[in-house]
């Protein structure tokens, strides 16, 4: 088990093109952490715009009555992934967490392997 800032770390640093990464609860909008970003990345603000996505898509499947877990969330920019995966089990109850990716560097399959990775190890 690895806590929010070493999984913060070993997502930069294992993912091809890894621009920055967020651990989020998704009750507040607020980032547990965050690393990487910049100018052009706020990931303080991604973190609360994201929240907002992930609450939308857990109602609409709640209105359609699927009981399936979400296993990731995907948003393609021209150049850019922005995964959001939630964070399952006892201690990621309210938990996503999100990873921003360079499209022309990153493996998408890849980068979606690392953060399930992460998300089983995540212990917060």
């Amino acid at each position: 088990m690895t806590n929010v800032e070493v999984s913060l770390k070993t997502l930069l640093t294992e993912v091809e093109g890894a621009l920055g990464a967020a651990v989020v609860d998704y009750t507040s909008g607020m980032a547990l952490g965050t690393l990487g970003g910049g100018k052009e990345l706020d990931l303080t603000v991604a973190a609360a715009g994201n929240t907002d996505v992930i609450r939308a898509k857990m109602r609409t499947m709640e209105l359609l009555g699927i009981k399936e877990n979400i296993e990731d969330i995907l948003i393609t920019l021209g150049g850019q992934y922005h995964l959001i995966r939630p964070v399952a089990g006892r201690t990621g109850n309210g938990l996503f967490l999100y990873l921003v990716i360079d499209k022309g560097r990153s493996n998408l399959a890849m980068a979606r392997h690392h953060l399930k990775r992460t998300e089983e190890q995540l212990e917060v």
